[in-house]
């Protein structure tokens, strides 16, 4: 138990407490005494203020002790604890809490959970004989094969090939919160609110270079592929729209030159000298042919 007064001869002992903080941590960074604490009998705590900069709100605590019936005092520990109004740490959140998208880079793994919400189981049933077969029909006790040359069914009429064409055979797949998440930063990220959408002539559903995808998830979104528009190669809403719009500004078609004319019925006469009572040269220089001279 925690004795309520402080022992006399530790809580006398500032000095010392004091000495022994300004040798650990220098006595630049130790303030004024703010008191003394009882932590059990004949063991006092000393508390000083601590004066650096980066630990405001913090203070030095200096705890001392004495042995039973002895009269010295001696040194137990120093340390630097928080007070009320001290600039602590943020508190520590796990990596797994702390990982954002985009972090990951070459060679990192990333484990998920065996209960994460974001998964459901998908089939797991193991090889089975193919549904429309007399094996799958009859029970499996009564099932004697007696001739050796009945070979078994081929892979492909297995329960796993046809499941894994069908893209069945993940052991979990996505479940209906799973979805919602992607759908819900998909939409986030290229959906109807963001400024783009907002200026867009018209929305990707009725875009021409909208890829579509497979899954519930393709009935909302799609895949740009418009390799002019921000959004190329990413997940886009069919609301989402840019000014990349297959139909949004169709250029038209330069107009088709006419066909050169040639007349060939009429003759126009050129002049090889210049006509000199049209005031163009002296009416009494001498005749030259049009041209360098």
């Amino acid at each position: 138990m925690r004795s309520r007064t402080p022992d006399r001869l530790c809580a006398e002992a500032v000095e010392l407490a004091r000495k022994a903080a300004e040798e650990a941590v220098g006595p630049e960074t130790v303030g004024p005494h703010f008191g003394a604490q009882a932590d059990a009998d004949r063991v006092v705590t000393h508390t000083f203020e601590c004066l650096d900069a980066a630990y405001r709100g913090w203070h030095w605590a200096v705890t001392v002790a004495r042995a039973p019936r002895a009269k010295n005092v001696t040194l137990d520990e120093v340390v630097l604890l928080p007070g009320p109004d001290a600039v602590l740490a943020p508190q520590w959140v796990p990596w797994s809490e702390r990982l954002r998208p985009g972090d990951m880079g070459p060679g990192d793994l990333l484990p998920t959970d065996a209960d994460d919400a974001r998964l459901e189981p998908g089939w797991s049933g193991e090889d089975e004989p193919a549904p429309n077969s007399a094996v799958a029909l009859a029970a499996e006790e009564d099932v004697v094969v007696t001739d050796p040359g009945i070979q078994p069914a081929p892979a492909r009429a297995q329960i796993n090939a046809v499941a894994e064409e069908l893209g069945m055979g993940r052991s979990r797949v996505l479940s209906r919160l799973g979805l919602h998440l992607a759908a819900d930063r998909w939409e986030k990220a290229h959906g109807p609110q963001t400024p783009m959408a907002q200026a867009a002539p018209a929305a990707c559903g009725s875009c021409g270079f909208l890829i579509p995808i497979g899954g519930s998830l393709g009935q909302a979104f799609g895949v740009c592929g418009n390799e002019f528009g921000p959004a190329d190669g990413q997940i886009v809403s069919f609301a989402y729209g840019c000014g990349g719009h297959s139909e949004a500004a169709v250029i038209p078609a330069p107009p088709a030159p006419s066909e050169l004319i040639l007349d060939e019925l009429v003759v126009e006469p050129l002049q090889l000298h210049p006509d000199r009572t049209s005031g163009s040269v002296e009416p009494d220089g001498p005749a030259e042919e049009l041209g360098h001279s």
